[in-house]
């Protein structure tokens, strides 16, 4: 089994470190201070392919797999968590759901701007009373003549007040459960369709999150997502690929914490040498290497999988569950070796702790993800 990127995956690698580090990283904490994903960023990752990595060229996507994305979104998270956010949320959960189960006609409508940077992609799952049970859904969906109209709301959207294409899931046949809710393609510009409330969140600040409101938001008939009624198991489908995103952004938040404490550990001085000479600091930067490894490995084993077609359910939960809990361990001890400086914004370890555990919470809590694992190993 070849653990190694090929030389055009490398290239890819390296080719998106150093944008993020000449084009993210001198401006990071000011965007995470203010609130605010810039503009200016957009053209220059859509230039990149950036929007539409996993999709075909014939869709206007750059054509890769999911190992050369799993890459790119660990590169944009090594420099800002909240970047890689933006741009896995854009991916894995709205264009991907129209790739999937979208008609042409829904591909060549939506999906061709999306992945092409001329459209913002937000996708709404959780409600106020449906996080971790999605089952829980209380936005509807009532057929009218034409089309549908929908009522509810929609929590925690990436993306919810600047987007103009939104996926989200609604009721259609209360009597049904899980089977009686449906997926359709918003456009922001439709009447009753209504941003909300921004959160003020600890981590991943650049990327905006915000609630969506629907008030008899006309929806027409062509903008279901496949058949009424399928729209849970399609968002399930959708987040097996999401979680990948998760734990490959897991990793890179891992990664770039990592290296703060090993630059920090070199150059801070105590007792006449620098800290990087002394056994508690070796050991604990050789345990946040090991870890972080290892997270590399299971999500690029279930990118790999997924690459070939291969049902990847237990595999991202692994990795999104495992590369999660790295990287809130891995950063924290990255503020710990950075001892009092660590808890300033002087240093970059505070912001990797703040934005790592937003991934052990979204798109399905690690308790959710263990739920995951356990009935796939029990079956």
């Amino acid at each position: 089994m070849n653990f190694e990127l090929s030389d055009e995956q490398l290239q890819i690698k390296m080719s998106v470190r150093e944008f993020a580090e000449s084009e993210i990283a001198p401006y990071a904490l000011e965007w995470d201070e203010s609130q605010h994903f810039p503009d200016e960023l957009r053209p220059k990752l859509a230039e990149l392919g950036l929007f539409g990595v996993i999709f075909p060229e014939q869709y206007g996507g750059a054509g890769m797999g999911y190992v050369e994305y799993s890459t790119i979104i660990e590169e944009l998270g090594r420099v800002c968590g909240a970047v890689g956010l933006s741009v896995a949320a854009h991916n894995s959960l709205c264009s991907n759901h129209i790739y999937m189960f979208g008609t042409e006609e829904q591909k060549q409508k939506y999906l061709v701007p999306l992945t092409q940077g001329e459209s913002w992609g937000a996708w709404g799952l959780t409600e106020s009373m449906a996080g971790s049970d999605a089952s829980g859904t209380r936005t509807t969906a009532v057929g009218t003549d034409g089309g549908w109209k929908v009522n509810g709301s929609k929590n925690f959207i990436t993306h919810a007040i600047s987007c103009h294409t939104l996926v989200a899931v609604a009721v259609t046949d209360k009597d049904k459960g899980n089977k009686g809710i449906s997926a359709f393609i918003f456009d922001k510009s439709m009447p009753g369709f209504r941003p909300d409330k921004k959160e003020n969140k600890v981590g991943m600040r650049a990327s905006e999150t915000a609630s969506v409101v629907f008030e008899d938001c006309f929806v027409p008939t062509e903008n279901l997502l496949g058949n009424a009624g399928e729209g849970f198991l399609q968002a399930m489908q959708v987040l097996d690929g999401g979680r990948i995103s998760i734990a490959s952004l897991s990793v890179g938040i891992a990664q770039g914490a990592y290296e703060a404490a090993v630059k920090y550990a070199k150059e801070r001085e105590q007792f006449g040498r620098p800290i990087a000479d002394f056994q508690a600091i070796q050991f604990k930067l050789a345990d946040m290497a090991t870890q972080i490894e290892c997270a590399r490995l299971l999500t690029l084993q279930a990118a790999a999988l997924k690459d070939a077609g291969k049902k990847v359910t237990k595999q991202s939960a692994m990795a999104k569950m495992y590369a999660s809990e790295v990287a809130v361990r891995v950063s924290e001890e990255s503020v710990q070796i950075h001892g009092g400086y660590g808890y300033t914004k002087d240093y970059p370890a505070e912001k990797y702790w703040r934005d790592s555990k937003l991934c052990t919470i979204g798109e399905g809590t690690s308790e959710i993800q263990r739920i995951v694992i356990a009935k796939q190993i029990l079956r």
